[in-house]
């Protein structure tokens, strides 16, 4: 099974999972917080909305290319050391956003803000082995999932309160108290673990590694530019990630310590726990991107009341994740991933209805991100719990991985799906009427394509029990 690291006392894995959770909150926290502080720097900077995105695009692009290196580097150097370094990354990083004289090195130090971020997420899940008993890894993934949650719903309100008083760079600032205290907790109660060998260490894939960061990065850039409209950049890019993850495929067969082991590919299980993260993820970033049009254009709430709805997804999901914790350690993690996809399929069936007014919206909201909460607890628990203790890292990578490859996809099919399908509303007599019609159209047709990719999901992790009942 690779090398364990020693159990440690209840108290010490409390404070440990308290350590663990103030750097999940900080790093959801900081995807958050940057998006209402744009029309800001627009302001302050004299830039364009297009020029300032990249503000938000360098820190999740930082994340997604990295993370599954930084959990490999980890498995190696050590887990323990590596979180520290990422969260003196991410604090330090944090300041010169705050202190930045020119957007260019805003989104510059942004960037160096996602990969202390990347570790960070890699590495929390991963430490949940080595702090907590195996018998309560879900109510530990659980609580990392409310953490989440919360970092999601307080950044908007908290970045808000910041910037009206204190202006834009406090939106930043703020993780220098924060960051500096997760790096205390985390400096005097995580275990220390243990190091892989000097000769694993020597060899570690920088080949692999450049290559799945660039065919990540391809990836990712082929689904945010151009803001749901394609063009010859975007087919250019996509194909390029298509090659590129092909060269990586080969170069992990023909190298002697590989970023992924091989065997990683053909583990039906892994696969299809990965699978299912990403389409799920895909389907709950359309209730981002596409609700907030619905509300405001179908049902003609203005931007207050639109803000205030939205809040209830976020809301319940942090609400939901410790009880789901709970629920995955007292009957199995396969079972309650199946319930959480048939809630998460009831949910997003009824929200493509899309005919009962706010309550329609909330009360189904309401079902997917409980089955949301099931589904992510249930998944990452029934990962890494059967992980060796020298893989943990990059596989903790991998599911994260998977879950923002899916929050990107959705952001972009799914947007372009809400936008084919709404097309043509709002132009000539009536247009209010029109447009509102249309809205709803698209709202539609967007959540019956996303029922199908749950059902999808659902067929996966019944076909993937299956075979793990038989093996």
């Amino acid at each position: 099974m690779g090398n364990e690291t020693a159990p440690v006392s209840v108290r010490s894995a409390r404070w440990a999972l308290a350590s663990l959770s103030l750097s999940t909150l900080l790093s959801s926290l900081a995807t958050s917080i940057a998006s209402v502080g744009l029309p800001s720097l627009m302001q302050a900077f004299g830039a364009s909305f297009q020029l300032v995105q990249w503000v938000v695009l360098a820190y999740l692009l930082a994340i997604t290319t990295l993370i599954v290196s930084a959990g490999r580097l980890a498995d190696i150097f050590g887990r323990r050391p590596l979180l520290l370094r990422g969260i003196g990354l991410f604090t330090f990083a944090s300041v010169l956003c705050g202190l930045a004289p020119t957007l260019w090195l805003l989104i510059a130090a942004r960037a160096a803000q996602g990969l202390g971020a990347a570790v960070m997420m890699a590495l929390t899940l991963a430490l949940i082995a080595d702090t907590v008993p195996r018998e309560k890894t879900g109510s530990a993934m659980g609580l990392l999932g409310a953490m989440s949650a919360i970092g999601t719903t307080l950044g908007p309100s908290l970045g808000g309160l910041l910037i009206a008083g204190l202006g834009w760079r406090a939106i930043f600032l703020i993780n220098l108290p924060l960051g500096a205290l997760a790096f205390a907790l985390a400096y005097r109660v995580l275990p220390a673990g243990k190091k892989s060998a000097e000769r694993d260490r020597r060899d570690f894939d920088g080949i692999g590694t450049a290559l799945l960061a660039l065919t990540l990065a391809a990836y990712a850039l082929a689904m945010t530019l151009g803001r749901g409209s394609f063009g010859s950049l975007n087919v250019g890019l996509l194909v390029a990630a298509a090659v590129g993850g092909l060269l990586f495929v080969i170069a992990q067969t023909r190298v002697e310590n590989p970023l992924i082991q091989p065997a990683r590919f053909r583990d039906q299980a892994l696969n299809a726990s990965l699978a299912m993260s990403l389409v799920v993820a895909t389907v709950m970033m359309a209730t981002l991107v596409v609700a907030p049009f619905y509300l405001s254009r179908a049902l003609g709430l203005d931007a207050a009341m639109v803000g205030l709805v939205l809040s209830a997804g976020p809301l319940v999901t942090a609400l939901a994740a410790l009880p789901a914790g709970r629920l995955v350690d007292r009957f199995g993690a396969h079972r309650m991933m199946i319930v959480g996809l048939l809630d998460l399929a009831i949910g997003i069936f009824i929200l493509s209805q899309a005919e009962f007014g706010i309550a329609g919206y909330v009360a189904p909201i309401i079902i997917v991100c409980t089955g949301y909460s099931l589904f992510q607890t249930a998944n990452n628990s029934a990962v890494m719990t059967g992980v060796a203790s020298d893989q943990r890292g990059v596989v903790s990578g991998l599911l994260n991985l998977s879950r923002n490859l899916g929050l990107i996809t959705g952001a972009s099919v799914m947007g372009a799906v809400f936008a084919f399908a709404s097309a043509g509303g709002g132009e000539g007599t009536g247009r209010q009427v029109l447009a509102s019609a249309a809205a709803a159209r698209g709202m539609q047709v967007t959540f019956q394509v996303a029922t199908a990719l749950v059902v999808a999901a659902l067929i996966i992790a019944i076909i993937s029990g299956r075979r793990g009942q038989r093996a």
